[in-house]
């Protein structure tokens, strides 16, 4: 069987390398062999590798830059999808796919269901929910899967900045009205294998899934937790968790608006796969610790 995975260098497409080896050949593409903003190259590259699955871990993900950078956005998170998946129905290829908590606005109390209306509040929600419409309306076999906040040991992400900032500051200022459940690359590319195994026997249906750790914290949590584990397996740190202070959206302002709840419910996945979601702090702990045996020893 013949794989083709899209946006090799992002965290969730390294993580994938790993998971995917078992289904067959895995040939990974980055964009110096597949810039899916150049739409006119993105078919005949498609159509010279044949395959069987095709795994897009790409996309325009630049939150803030999005707001002023919509064509660009447009192009890589709906164009260029679209193209994926129509190419994938005509070829009889399966598509998995990425997609984000954003496409909600945050206002439901409870968790997001799949089936739950969707209403982004930026430009990066609002392109990255036409690529699942697109997705839809092409009528191939697909896999999609929505996650939030996603870290890696590789990569940029909100952990290591953290880590960084601990470093360098006594004192720190995070927002603590956002929430959501912080999800490793190492789990999505876990749960994509197990549920494209299943998928491949007829097992587990096409569709949208939410894919994210079990529970949920606001970014201040988040940020007080890294600093508490790593200080507790001796990163030197000017920071501690009683000196990160809770601040609220309003305060600081960014270009795009984030939901403020973007808790997802992973009841259907679960059900699907007959497997429960570790908590959030499973997998933070665990990059901790992988960073931490990176570090320069004293």
């Amino acid at each position: 069987m013949k794989i083709l995975l899209l946006g090799r260098n992002g965290q969730v497409a390294r993580e994938l390398q790993r998971t995917l080896l078992p289904f067959g050949t895995v040939t990974a593409l980055g964009r110096s062999e597949l810039d899916l903003d150049a739409i006119d190259s993105i078919e005949p590259t498609l159509q010279a590798h044949v395959p069987d699955i095709i795994v897009n871990a790409a996309a325009y993900t630049q939150v803030d830059r999005a707001e002023t950078d919509q064509e660009a956005a447009r192009r890589l998170n709906a164009e260029a999808v679209g193209i994926v998946a129509n190419f994938a129905r005509k070829s009889g290829a399966t598509l998995v796919h990425y997609s984000t908590d954003y496409v909600f606005d945050g206002t439901k109390d409870g968790p997001y269901l799949e089936a739950d209306k969707t209403n982004p509040l930026s430009v990066y929600g609002e392109t990255k929910r036409a690529g699942e419409l697109a997705i839809e309306a092409s009528g191939c076999r697909f896999l999609l899967f929505r996650t939030s906040w996603v870290f890696s040991a590789d990569g940029a992400n909100f952990i290591k900045t953290i880590l960084r900032l601990a470093k360098e500051r006594t004192s720190l200022r995070v927002v603590a009205d956002q929430f959501g459940a912080p999800t490793s690359a190492e789990l999505i590319a876990d749960v994509t294998a197990l549920a494209l195994a299943a998928h491949r026997r007829d097992m587990f249906a096409d569709g949208i899934y939410h894919l994210t750790a079990a529970g949920r914290t606001s970014w201040h949590g988040l940020a007080c937790h890294v600093v508490q584990r790593a200080s507790q397996l001796g990163f030197e740190l000017k920071a501690t968790a009683e000196n990160i202070e809770p601040i609220t959206t309003a305060e600081y302002p960014l270009p795009a608006a984030r939901p403020r709840n973007s808790s997802l419910s992973t009841d259907l996945l679960a059900r699907g796969l007959g497997l429960s979601m570790p908590a959030w702090t499973v997998h933070v702990d665990r990059m901790l610790e992988q960073l931490r045996r990176q570090e320069p020893q004293s």
